[in-house]
């Protein structure tokens, strides 16, 4: 066709698109698209549910049995259920922002960074990306620790089967921190692995397979103990000192923040929904509350049971603690469960940081050939990998360096706590806030404007006390821990 001719044809082909594309957004879309020109959502309140109570579920729910020891019987429900509450409202400020202007036919937000964008802009979508990419990589450390935890209780529980539960069982993490990063090193080789369609099946049935059994466990302890252990106030002075007692209840808030981590996603979840009649935000509000009030019923009783069978004595990790040492071979399903979870986890977390840092290098360098080439490997006689020097390592460096982490800190409850802290008041609370305040126009010094800056300043208070009470922990845990010789 030669240069001119593409040249001209791809301008041709250009301007029917626009010209298909004003047409869609004058008439509402077409049969197979919507107004944006992607193909027709088919999302509904019960997808856009389950999407929400799949993304919630995970290995939060592991510490939330400790969680509640601290705070004990009265305060433990009650934080868990503010924190819902919490979590709620700002869901249902997050999900008017789904639009920019107009609720209905206004531009739509993909992401959770398009509407800081679309809203916000300048410095705070830089912030918010400092943030959220940071929270990523605190989320593949502690996504590491647990894998690592879970697959050397693996090994432990069978050691206590053959050798009774006064064998000791010593055993090292590190082994296991390293199996698991050789294992992400070769899945973060693999573009697009967080985008498998069966993936998000899997996360799920391993999330409720060992939510459940941990569930199960803890009422049949109950049951064992004739009644339920605990207090009304939680772990008692005497088993803690007083200081301890005030950060691990700091700390605690931390854990059950990070239960309920899940608004960076919301967005995104949304943008799966079929068009308005009725409005997106409308069928999204409703998912967020059922999906919330089915996922703190699960806590609740996950949590509670967990304290109700061990009391003051409930472990940070239900399920690796060894609070439970029988059926041994239901254990070994749950833990592996969890390694199973935490494996394509980790990928659905640090993918989206990796594609950012690439993007990046590829703008900031554009002729580097260390960037830019790639390297075809036939794989059969029809599949052919593509081999990119620079994805290969600086997504291997990504992994040496958070397997290295945890093996330093390897205090699988204080990680938890500080990435809930750290995540909850920005990610879940300031920037919903604000972007609400926008699409709303809610007048400043007005009376709803007044009332959610309380809000927002309760929640940063909040989220610094328990940062504060999981960094004390990760102090009290490195007195008497030499690095990289940690073992249970």
């Amino acid at each position: 066709m030669g240069e001119n001719g593409a040249a001209k044809y791809y301008q041709q082909v250009m301007e029917v698109s626009i010209e298909v594309g004003h047409q869609q957004q004058q008439h509402g879309g077409t049969k197979c698209h919507d107004e944006d020109g992607r193909l027709k959502r088919t999302g509904t309140f019960w997808t856009a549910s389950a999407h929400i109570i799949t993304a919630v579920i995970g290995s939060g729910v592991l510490s939330l049995a400790w969680a509640i020891a601290q705070l004990g019987w009265v305060a433990g429900p009650a934080v868990m259920l503010l924190f819902s509450f919490v979590i709620y409202y700002t869901s249902t400020l997050l999900a008017d922002c789904y639009r920019f202007g107009d609720p209905i036919t206004g531009q739509r937000n993909y992401t959770y960074m398009d509407a800081v964008h679309a809203y916000l802009g300048g410095l705070k979508v830089k912030m918010c990306g400092f943030i959220q990419y940071a929270n990523l990589f605190g989320v593949a450390i502690g996504y590491t620790i647990a894998a690592s935890i879970s697959m050397m209780a693996i090994r432990r529980s069978d050691c206590f089967h053959e050798k009774g539960h006064k064998n000791p069982c010593h055993a090292s993490s590190n082994p296991y921190m390293i199996a698991f990063g050789v294992l992400e090193i070769i899945f973060s080789q693999i573009p697009d692995f967080d985008q498998i369609w069966w993936l998000s099946i899997v996360a799920a049935v391993m999330s409720f397979t060992y939510s459940s059994i941990g569930l199960t466990l803890g009422i049949i302890q109950t049951i064992e103990n004739k009644g339920f252990k605990g207090s009304l106030t939680g772990i008692s002075i005497g088993a803690v000192t007083e200081t301890q007692k005030i950060w691990r209840s700091l700390q605690a808030l931390g854990d059950i923040a990070f239960a309920y981590s899940f608004s960076i996603i919301l967005i995104e979840i949304q943008d799966t929904i079929k068009a308005p009649p009725p409005s997106e935000a409308k069928v999204m509000k409703k998912a967020a509350l059922l999906s919330i009030v089915a996922t703190t019923f699960f806590y609740m009783l996950c949590g509670c049971m967990g304290y109700a069978a061990f009391g003051d004595e409930a472990p940070g990790n239900l399920l690796t603690g060894f609070g439970f040492y029988n059926p041994f071979w239901l254990l070994d399903i749950a833990n592996t469960a969890i390694v199973v979870h935490l494996v394509g986890a980790y990928q659905v977390f640090c993918q989206p940081l990796f594609a950012f840092i690439e993007k990046w290098a590829l703008q900031t360098w554009p002729k580097s050939t260390f960037i830019t080439k790639e390297i075809r490997i036939s794989l059969t006689s029809t599949k052919s990998y593509n081999l990119n020097l620079f994805r290969l390592v600086w997504r291997s460096a990504f992994v040496v360096l958070t397997t290295i982490i945890s093996m330093l800190l390897p205090f699988f409850n204080d990680i938890v706590g500080l990435l809930g802290a750290l995540g909850f008041w920005p990610l879940t609370v300031y920037f919903p806030i604000e972007m609400y305040v926008v699409q709303k126009k809610v007048p400043r010094w007005s009376t709803r404007w007044v009332c959610l800056q309380i809000l927002s300043i309760a929640c940063l208070i909040v989220s610094i006390a328990a940062a504060a009470g999981s960094i004390a922990g990760v102090v009290t845990d490195l007195k008497v821990y030499r690095p990289f010789k940690t073992s249970y």
